[in-house]
């Protein structure tokens, strides 16, 4: 850990930043020393990305109260570019990829090698090649972004900030959308970096993550600093009692519910993707009435794909049987498999399950139309029914018309969700439900999983958190390249057994 008489590297002096009336941060200070992890943890909401995006540049100078050191000197930044221009990075939770280009494309995006005054394309792929080497990231230079999936783009925005050679980086939720051994490799990363003397603001929702790197803790809630506080001195209890302002007794409240008949049966299920590889391998399991059975699997397993597949949103099945309530569920597609009680929750629920730019009510209709009067929509019956979602899901914000943009990731999956349970469905597929939210809404959405159980619904719940997969699911299976590595009871997983399965031991 850095010694304590060392002066910061940067500093946020009482920073006030308000959006119209609402007031975001209320005077947050926060300092980083040379060669530390400072971890920066709170609920969504709680004022970590607005303060991220002050000491970025994003806010300009101006636009908030208080001041921004960077070794000891005031400093004020009118764009991003001034922020970069003294060393600091912002690896933002939002992706500011181009997915059209290649990744050694977007990697050098605003920075490119020329030569003669025309861009240098062989030092372009030669250098990202040799920085992805370096950082052990197995992702071809000149393959297009469009065709990574999420973790593998969250990659590629990590890879661009590290190769600007930045003395700040400021990561925020790096992990969210990583496998287990993708987060070992960029944690190992970081803790390279900060050998090297460079110092990072770290967010993150996982609190295992923040202790096994961090050297400080700063909690935010409701857009003030709370405390800093050592991470060997502390424990995960006390930082999420600082964080919620409460205390959260059990993390992974599964509460058992009466297990029924089958609701859904997969059996031997092949699946060839777009170009006719094989991703999906003899795949077979079952779920019962009020039963949670997890999937986990790491990156590229085909958990997503497993469940996109089933659901009729991708891949052609070409082998195997599915059966919904006992009868044949063959040649779907997402609106005929909603019409028969099965609905999916996206991984990635900005790209595939809100419409940012509309409000919160029309994000909850956007599934089930029909229930509401086709074609003439019943508008008076639309609102009762989407406010007892909107209030049985406790979502914060003023009212359903609100833009869902404006909403905190907890809120924003609050939706998702509502969307879904609208449908009315027999079975639900999770993927990834708790991405990116804080603690405070992961046990929301865990208690939603037991009403759901409890009213007796079939939940697929699939998590790249082992801890949240052995406390929320009945029954465990584990993918390992596409094809089943083991299958648990709640009392046979433990992480050790589960990681073994996902990567075929």
């Amino acid at each position: 850990m850095s010694d304590p008489k060392t002066a910061p590297i940067l500093e946020a002096r009482d920073i006030i930043k308000r959006f119209g009336g609402v007031v975001a941060l209320g005077g947050v200070c926060l300092d980083l020393r040379p060669g530390e992890i400072h971890a920066l943890c709170g609920e969504n909401g709680a004022g970590k990305s607005t303060l991220i995006k002050t000491l970025g540049g994003v806010h300009p100078f101006g636009s908030y109260e208080g001041g921004i050191l960077v070794e000891g000197k005031r400093v004020q930044f009118d764009k991003i570019a001034d922020a970069e221009a003294v060393g600091i990075c912002v690896i933002h939770q939002e992706l500011a990829l181009v997915p059209q280009l290649s990744v050694a494309e977007n990697i050098y995006l605003g920075r490119e090698p020329t030569w003669h005054g025309l861009i240098d394309w062989p030092v372009i792929f030669r250098n990202a090649r040799e920085l992805l080497k370096k950082f052990e990231i197995d992702i071809a230079p000149d393959g297009a972004v469009n065709r990574l999936g999420v973790g593998h783009q969250q990659l590629v925005e990590i890879v661009r900030a590290l190769g600007k050679e930045s003395r700040i980086l400021i990561l925020d939720e790096p992990t969210a959308a990583l496998s287990e051994q993708e987060v070992r490799i960029l944690l190992q990363i970081l803790v390279d970096l900060k050998k090297r003397g460079i110092s990072m603001i770290y967010i993150s929702h996982r609190l295992d993550e923040v202790f096994e790197i961090a050297d400080r803790i700063t909690v935010l809630r409701d857009g003030k600093s709370i405390t800093t506080l050592d991470a060997k001195q502390t424990d995960k209890a006390t930082v999420i009692r600082h964080m919620v302002g409460r205390e959260i007794q059990d993390l992974f409240p599964r509460r058992q519910s009466h297990v029924g008949e089958v609701r859904l049966s997969v059996q031997g299920v092949c699946v060839d993707d777009a170009m006719g590889d094989r991703i999906l391998q003899d795949i077979s399991f079952e779920v019962r009435q009020g039963e949670v059975l997890g999937i986990g699997g790491l990156m590229g397993a085909g958990r997503s794909e497993l469940l996109m597949n089933i659901f009729g949103a991708f891949g052609k099945r070409v082998a195997g049987e599915v059966k919904l309530d006992g009868a044949a569920f063959e040649k779907v597609h997402p609106q005929s498999s909603i019409d028969r009680g099965l609905v999916l929750v996206t991984e990635d629920r900005k790209r595939y399950g809100l419409i940012l730019e509309q409000s919160i009510s029309f994000n909850l209709s956007l599934s089930s139309m029909k229930t509401i009067g086709m074609p003439l929509i019943d508008p008076a019956g639309e609102v009762v029914r989407n406010r007892e979602v909107f209030d049985s899901l406790q979502v914060k914000a003023p009212d359903m018309e609100l833009l869902v943009k404006r909403l905190s990731g907890g809120n924003q999956q609050k939706v998702v969700l509502g969307k879904a349970l609208l449908t009315k469905p027999r079975v639900i597929f999770l993927d990834e439900p708790t991405r990116g939210i804080d603690v405070g809404a992961k046990v929301e959405v865990y208690e939603l999983i037991n009403r759901l159980t409890q009213e007796g619904l079939a939940v697929v719940l699939v998590s790249s958190e082992m801890p949240e997969l052995m406390g929320m699911s009945d029954r465990i299976v584990m993918l390992h390249e596409g094809k089943i590595g083991g299958r648990f009871t709640r009392a046979e997983a433990t992480q050790e057994r589960l990681l073994a399965a996902a990567m075929g031991q």
